[in-house]
């Protein structure tokens, strides 16, 4: 099984997909053990003192005005844990909240919070048990860092509240860690606080929609061409030299990987009226342009969610020469904003994928198809409804759009009177990324059915490719009205698994 080493300077967003994704077993590496230990020195040594810190020897947030005696520390530190454990709703998924407690790991093992190294040992042994905290939906502003998943976590680390075994049952927290030999731990002063205060499943979910958008855009690149090669449209506007005039990285990325799609193909530049087309629609002639815009999005939003992994993210933290500084470093707008334009970007996306399907439907624009590309068109409604399903993807898409981050409520007495609602982003962009699958997988369902009834012309050699898997994965070709379902739910998945990249990269070679 693959062993994820976390250090003092941050994790890769693979390494979030290994423990998040794939199970892997985690361990702390001997300099992040003799990080934690030094920093806990000065914590410890701060908590003998008797002048007040905050977060090691005070209250929280609007009850920060509060001494707590040595006496009380331990019951302060359960208390934040339990008290802010509050989330409501539907559970969360495993691999997110994995994403959750592996980056909050992260953050301790740099040595700026003060935690100790046994606290560290057992939220790895607790990850490598298979061990799954169960958190709420709701719960969090996003600031000071998702405090009400990140609690559900620690109380799973005391041994108190529910969690989900390797078996997939929930039940006692306390009962799943006796029966994998981990002993719960007791938290001492400042470790409840550094449990909770963190960007991590607003960071975790980025990283996760950052991986799946990344097949969705190769995905979304060979829809598109395959689309144009149905309607009979032109490759010439794939051209490099065009995209190089307009040298948007995104976008001469697109390009390139629809003309390789269309390679070799019998299809493109063909008219069935003998009328030359001066023009193809703009969702087919300006695909590599919005998709291509997206994946520049994507790119900043990389950019961003890399340097929040290298990020210790807590309030106060413990400074190298030995200060413990209060900051604002858990602030979720800059992972709160990327998720929201990715949001954005695959409305779009979804978007034009769905003028392209509807294009191919239709008798009218769709250059000698015949109607819906029902068998026999009146009888048969072929894939009018499948549009539908696709059309109401695309309208959920253009409300999910909305930004989260564009919203504040106050919270903590106004103490904490701007927040980033970054969690909420990033729950609305799982949704998002989820549905945009499907709406890419209607189009390739409808244009691999478009491109066999040009009888007489030859596909491209990856179109081929690609109408080949797609059948052997069970979604059907051109015929009767049937159960519509099952074959767009075996197109789903076909690219939903990374498949319909792969039957293209087999011919094309890798894409961008």
């Amino acid at each position: 099984m693959h062993t994820v080493v976390v250090g003092t300077s941050g994790v890769t967003a693979s390494d979030v997909l290994a423990v998040a994704r794939g199970g892997a077993r985690i361990e702390l590496s001997a300099e992040a053990v003799a990080a934690l230990a030094a920093a806990r020195e000065i914590v410890d040594a701060l908590a003998a003192k008797p002048d007040p810190v905050y977060g090691v020897s005070t209250g929280f947030g609007a009850l920060a005005t509060r001494h707590i005696s040595p006496e009380l520390r331990a019951q302060l530190q359960r208390n934040i844990v339990r008290s802010h454990a509050a989330g409501m709703g539907p559970r969360v998924e495993r691999e997110v909240v994995r994403a959750l407690m592996f980056l909050r790991l992260k953050t301790v093992c740099s040595g700026h919070t003060g935690v100790r190294p046994e606290v560290a040992q057992t939220m790895a042994d607790v990850l490598n048990a298979g061990i799954t905290p169960v958190v709420h939906e709701y719960g969090s502003l996003g600031c000071s860092g998702d405090l009400a998943p990140l609690s559900h976590c620690a109380l799973t680390l005391m041994g108190e509240g529910e969690a989900e075994g390797p078996d997939g049952s929930v039940r006692p927290a306390g009962e799943l860690l006796a029966e994998h030999g981990i002993r719960p731990v007791e938290l001492r002063e400042k470790e409840g606080l550094a449990l909770l205060n963190g960007t991590d499943g607003m960071l975790g979910m980025l990283v996760m929609a950052l991986a799946d958008l990344d097949t969705l855009y190769k995905s979304a690149d060979v829809t598109a061409a395959l689309t144009l090669e149905a309607l009979l449209g032109s490759d010439k506007v794939l051209a490099p030299e065009l995209h190089a005039i307009r040298p948007h990285p995104g976008q001469g990325a697109s390009a390139a990987n629809m003309l390789a799609v269309l390679k070799g193909s019998g299809l493109t530049g063909h008219h069935q009226d003998d009328a030359p087309r001066v023009q193809d629609a703009y969702s087919v002639r300006c695909a590599p342009q919005v998709a291509g815009a997206g994946r520049d999005t994507v790119a900043h939003a990389r950019l961003v969610a890399d340097r929040e992994l290298a990020s210790a993210v807590d309030n106060p933290v413990v400074l190298p020469d030995g200060r413990v500084e209060s900051n604002g470093n858990f602030h979720g707008a800059p992972v709160a904003y990327v998720l929201d334009f990715l949001a954005i970007a695959a409305a779009d996306l979804g978007s034009i994928a769905e003028r392209r399907t509807d294009r191919l439907l239709d008798k009218n624009r769709s250059h000698g198809l015949p109607p819906f590309l029902a068998d026999d068109a009146g009888v048969d409604s072929g894939l009018m409804i499948a549009q539908y399903t696709q059309a109401a993807l695309v309208s959920e898409l253009k409300r999910l759009a909305v930004p989260a981050s564009a919203d504040s409520i106050p919270s903590s007495a106004m103490q904490e009177d701007h927040v980033s609602m970054g969690w909420s982003a990033a729950r609305k962009l799982r949704t998002a990324v989820d549905n945009l699958t499907r709406i890419i997988a209607i189009e390739l369902y409808a244009a691999t059915r478009a491109i066999e009834l040009r009888e007489g012309l030859t596909p491209a050699p990856a179109t081929r490719a690609v109408i080949d898997a797609v059948r052997a994965a069970g979604v059907r070709g051109p015929g009767p009205d049937r159960f519509l379902a099952p074959d767009l739910a075996a197109a789903d998945a076909f690219v939903r698994g990374g498949e319909l990249v792969a039957a293209v990269e087999k011919v094309t070679g890798p894409l961008q």
